[in-house]
């Protein structure tokens, strides 16, 4: 199982540290660790539920209450075969584009299809 550091996270959402921070404080189902070093570590899931409340947040223009609201609702949905394939396919296309950003290669024009994450 991948694990990223705040950092890693913060470049992946395209939002600064701090922001993270705060939604962890207000998303309590995100299971961030700490590691020996004190350092949090965010595993594929939990860079799934960012990305979902980054996407609710910014995009759909809900309050913070509002979007843990939505994903709470998404979590226990009834379509979990669905829900886990999708999240599953996410987690994917997020560890793919971890790699493609740690090569350091221009791939500006995959910005737009970030977004669909």
């Amino acid at each position: 199982m991948n694990k990223y550091s705040i950092g890693e996270v913060s470049r992946l959402l395209n939002v600064k540290p701090h922001v993270i921070r705060y939604w962890e404080q207000e998303i309590p189902f995100l299971s961030t660790q700490k590691g020996l070093t004190g350092r949090r570590i965010f595993t594929i899931n939990d860079v799934q539920i960012l990305y979902r409340l980054r996407h609710l947040l910014y995009e759909k223009r809900f309050t913070i209450q509002g979007a843990r609201n939505k994903i709470w609702e998404e979590i226990n949905s009834r379509n979990v075969d669905i829900k886990s394939r999708i999240a599953e396919i996410r987690g994917e296309l997020i560890e793919i584009l971890a790699k493609i950003r740690k090569s350091g290669k221009d791939y500006s024009r995959l910005d737009g299809m970030i977004k669909l994450c």
